[in-house]
């Protein structure tokens, strides 16, 4: 089963590794193409027995709190993304020269004949954003697309489904893409990369090759950040088609080849007429909504890919006005004397929380939680200037405080030591006290949120809540 595309299932053997958003589909797709599936999966929960009856009423059977043993005959595993690569199950897969592939890998392969091209997106932040602003853009050019991948909405769904899309733009995960070895985008951007999920990956090395394969195969464009000279190094390692463009994107003035800002206007040298000496105005940095800077970067490489795929610049324009955040990020949750509360619950790493930072002048900033192995010295020294006060929260606290002593020994500390869901309102109270008008309440936690909350989003809404009973 190497590359290019498998169109007879009938028959073959293939186990499905892991239940989930992912799992379920993949399960219900092979077998309805007349694969003889297996789900096997790590957990035995009352919501994997609830998934696995649904599977088993099908004729799929499922082996629950067995995921390490590789199913006899197995021909081929489809696996959920987040399952690690040394797990037990893959390394028999490798001794038995079986294949792996993830959900993006499956989607790509069971697209028919005159699919919708895929135009891609990873990077440690902005991924989500920068997706639905570049659909956003694509559908204020008249073009019938949507926003999927990581973000919630099934690519096989998308792949399978009833609609016809003219182009996809689809978000990826470096899990996702270490998965999905025959992936050919039409153009990708990779908008930053910064340490996240070496735990999964083992090394940074290991995690940027994966991020790197998105720019595999590209047809036009490679969309690059210039402020973070890793995407670049990827671009030049990438095997792309002949004629693919190295694309840059720059909050400064852009050179050729690049998207940048000059006087407060997104303009593009990249996708125009004799780009040594010309330039296209798209928008104004006021039709990005928040008008952050690392915002500003997310609607560049949007804009970049779409101008790729050749939307004019009216649609840049209209489909950045049109678009709006998701929830929990950077998200203005109220002013309550004189000083802003904002959530961005959604900073779950420190690159994420750097660039929040980064847009305030005086900030009070609540922080913790799981750090997944994260450092905070760097975060720390570069926002130093513009913390007023720090109020810790969570597990891992202890990370930040410590390098809040090194770096910013004279930014006043209140320690909370408690993961009960309450410790947020005690949090926000702490931080009103010592907040003064002018200044931001800033929720930009820089780790993850399953010491106290269900996910950010759960952070993000106490944080939120705990707002308003301040102002009643």
């Amino acid at each position: 089963m190497g590359s290019g595309k498998v169109t007879d299932w009938q028959g073959k053997h293939v186990t499905v590794a892991g239940l989930g958003v992912s799992g379920v589909p993949a399960a219900k797709v092979l077998h309805a193409r007349g694969a003889i599936v297996t789900v096997v999966n790590d957990g035995d929960d009352a919501r994997a027995r609830e998934q696995a009856a649904e599977l088993e009423a099908l004729g799929i059977p499922v082996r629950l709190g067995d995921g390490a043993t590789l199913p006899e005959g197995t021909e081929l595993i489809v696996t959920a993304p987040g399952w690690k690569p040394d797990k037990p199950l893959f390394t028999a897969a490798r001794e038995a020269g079986v294949d792996v592939w993830g959900d993006v890998e499956l989607a790509w392969r069971l697209r028919g004949p005159d699919a919708a091209p895929w135009l891609a997106i990873t990077g440690t932040n902005g991924k989500t954003t920068t997706t639905q602003m570049l659909a956003s853009i694509l559908k204020a050019a008249g073009l019938r697309t949507a926003a999927v991948g990581n973000i919630g909405v099934s690519l096989l769904d998308a792949v399978l489904g009833e609609e016809q899309y003219d182009v996809l733009a689809v978000e990826l995960s470096s899990y996702q893409l270490h998965w999905a070895p025959s992936l050919r985008a039409h153009s990708a951007a990779v908008l930053n990369l910064a340490p996240d999920h070496l735990d999964w990956h083992g090394s940074m090395e290991a995690y940027a090759a994966d991020k790197g394969r998105i720019y595999e195969g590209n047809r036009i464009a490679c969309v690059y950040n210039v402020a973070d000279k890793a995407t670049e190094d990827l671009v030049r390692g990438a095997d792309v088609e002949e004629g693919c463009r190295a694309i840059g994107f720059t909050l400064g003035a852009p050179g050729p080849s690049q998207l940048g800002v000059v006087d407060g206007i997104l303009v593009d040298r990249a996708f125009v007429e004799n780009r040594q000496k010309n330039a296209q105005e798209l928008a104004e940095i006021s039709d990005v909504n928040p008008p952050a800077p690392h915002n500003i970067a997310n609607a560049l490489a949007a804009a970049a890919l779409a101008r790729a795929f050749g939307v004019p610049p009216k649609a840049v324009r209209d489909g950045l006005r049109a678009f709006t955040p998701d929830a929990h990020r950077i998200a203005h949750v109220a002013d309550v004397d004189g000083v802003a509360y904002v959530d961005d619950s959604k900073a779950t790493n420190t690159h994420a929380a750097e660039a929040s930072l980064a847009a305030y002048e005086s900030i009070v900033w609540i922080a913790g939680g799981l750090a997944k192995g994260a450092s905070f010295d760097e975060l720390v020294a570069k926002s130093a200037k513009r913390l007023r006060a720090v109020v810790l929260i969570g597990a891992d606290r202890a990370l930040i405080r410590e390098a809040l002593a090194r770096h910013a020994p004279e930014v006043p500390v209140v320690d909370l030591d408690r993961t009960d869901t309450g410790a947020m309102l005690q949090a926000v109270t702490e931080a009103k006290r010592l907040a003064q008008p002018g200044d931001t309440v800033l929720l930009a936690p820089a780790c993850a949120s399953m010491d106290m909350f269900t996910n950010y989003n759960k952070r993000g809404d106490a944080f939120a809540e705990a707002v308003r009973e301040l102002g009643s």
